[in-house]
C-alpha cells in the first residue's frame, strides 16, 4: 500500500519555480519514474494519476469536497487473501487505476490517522502541501527555510514601513 511519502510527492508535483506554476508530471518520463517507484509505470496510468492528483489537491485545499474522489474509487473492491497464515487485503481494480486508487486510500488513511494535519502551505504564492507532524499541529509552511522565512520577512518589512507617504519638508522662510 502507498503511504504518506508517495501522497506528498504526488501532491507536491506542481510546484512554483521562479514564480511560474510547474507540473512535473507533464514530463511523461518523470511521472513514469514516480509510478515505477510505487509499483506501476504503464503509460495507461498517467492520465488517471494526473486527474486523481488534481482532485486530491482540490480536496486538500478545500476547493472541492471528497465526493470528487468517488469516480476514482468506482467498482474498486478489497478482497481478503491468506498468505503464509496471515490475512491480507488486496485491491481489485483495473491496472491503469491501481496507483490512483492507492493515492486516494493513502489520503483517506492520513485523514483518519492524522486529521487536519495534511494541508496546503500558508504561503499563497506556493502550491505545495505539508503533513504537520508537530505535537502542537501548528506548522503553516511547506518549508520554514523558504516559505516561512519569506512570509516572516514580508511581515517585518510591512511593519517597518511608515504608514503614509513622507511629509514634505518645510521650505518656507528659508533663504
Amino acid at each position: 500500500m502507498m503511504g504518506e511519502e508517495a501522497l506528498l510527492e504526488a501532491l507536491n508535483s506542481t510546484p512554483v519555480r521562479d514564480g511560474v506554476p510547474t507540473d512535473l508530471w507533464q514530463d511523461e518520463r518523470e511521472l513514469s519514474r514516480w509510478a515505477i517507484r510505487y509499483g506501476g509505470g504503464a503509460p495507461a496510468e498517467q492520465a488517471c494519476l494526473r486527474r486523481t492528483r488534481g482532485a486530491l489537491q482540490a480536496v486538500v485545499r478545500g476547493e472541492s469536497g471528497p465526493d470528487v474522489l468517488i469516480p476514482v474509487l468506482a467498482e474498486v473492491r478489497k478482497v481478503p487473501r491468506l498468505d503464509a497464515g496471515r490475512l491480507e487485503w488486496r485491491l481489485e481494480v483495473e491496472a491503469e487505476r491501481q496507483l490512483a486508487v492507492e493515492l486516494v486510500l493513502a489520503w483517506a488513511r492520513v485523514q483518519e490517522e492524522s486529521p487536519g494535519r495534511l494541508r496546503p502551505c500558508a504561503n499563497s504564492e506556493c502550491r505545495l502541501f505539508l503533513l504537520d507532524r508537530s505535537r502542537a499541529n501548528t506548522a503553516r509552511w511547506c518549508s520554514m527555510k523558504t516559505c516561512g522565512n519569506r512570509i516572516k520577512a514580508r511581515r517585518h518589512h510591512a511593519r517597518q514601513r511608515p504608514a503614509g507617504p513622507p511629509e514634505p519638508a518645510d521650505t518656507e522662510g528659508r533663504a
